[in-house]
């Protein structure tokens, strides 16, 4: 599992430049939404330059906190209007204030909660594989889902906790359901009557069935992080979808080679 471990681990690298420019776009977007207005392409693009200039520069090597300040000081970001407005020059705390809190909101939680049940379905479509699949490849499948979505669950538990996540599920819905979403409505789940067919089945009835079903819950997986990325709000929550999009698509195209 280690080797399985780092090579999931290596497709995630270099992510974290790309989250920020996306999520400082999405968050030019959400800010101007909230005031009524509907952003100019140059206004977003000129905050997410700034947000990525600005976490570069704090960055760079040798640059302790001292010159990262400095640096901050001198830095200027030309944000063109609204038509007919004139452009903007912007300091770098006036760029960072432009981009809007991330507060988790309702989509957050909801994500969260629904994904970490999502996860666990797979979990358990994988541990079948051990004993009931017959082809080495739908094997090695079956532990890379394991190996990235195991943690993945731990970090999702961990976010609901720092952000009180049981508390906020308890004000939403009057009652409390300790964290467990109706099944019916999470994209791609599998039925009860699926999943007995899967645990019934062997060797290469199991490996073709695996690979539909787990293809059609990763899609499921994909459309719920989608969505969150539109309508949420917190940037820890953006960067576990846009890394299930990444992960969840790259497996779709394997099963899918893998697939009789």
């Amino acid at each position: 599992m280690s080797f399985v471990g780092n090579e999931v681990g290596n497709e995630r690298a270099g992510l974290g430049r790309e989250f920020a420019v996306q999520r400082a776009s999405r968050r030019a977007r959400r800010r101007a939404r909230r005031h009524g207005r509907r952003p100019a392409a140059g206004v977003v693009a000129a905050v997410t330059v700034a947000v990525a200039v600005l976490g570069l520069s704090g960055c760079e090597a040798g640059g302790g906190r001292d010159d990262a300040a400095v640096g901050d000081a001198g830095q200027q970001v030309i944000a063109p209007g609204k038509p007919g407005e004139p452009a903007r020059t912007l300091s770098a705390d006036e760029a960072r204030k432009e981009v809007a809190d991330d507060s988790p909101n309702s989509a957050d939680f909801s994500y969260v909660r629904m994904m970490i049940e999502h996860h666990r379905q797979a979990l358990v479509m994988t541990e079948l594989a051990d004993k009931h699949a017959e082809s080495v490849t739908v094997r090695r499948i079956a532990d890379r889902i394991d190996a990235a979505q195991r943690p993945e669950i731990d970090a999702m538990k961990g976010w609901l906790t720092t952000h009180g996540g049981t508390r906020e599920q308890h004000k939403e819905h009057g009652h409390e359901k300790h964290g467990h979403e109706d099944h019916a409505a999470m994209p791609g789940m599998a039925t009860d009557a699926q999943l007995g067919r899967l645990r019934a089945a062997h060797g290469e009835r199991f490996d073709a069935l695996f690979l539909k079903l787990m293809i059609t819950h990763h899609q499921g997986a994909v459309t719920m992080a989608t969505d969150v990325l539109s309508d949420g709000n917190n940037v820890r929550v953006e960067e576990m979808a846009t890394d299930v999009i990444a992960q969840q698509t790259a497996e779709i195209d394997r099963m899918r080679k893998a697939a009789p």
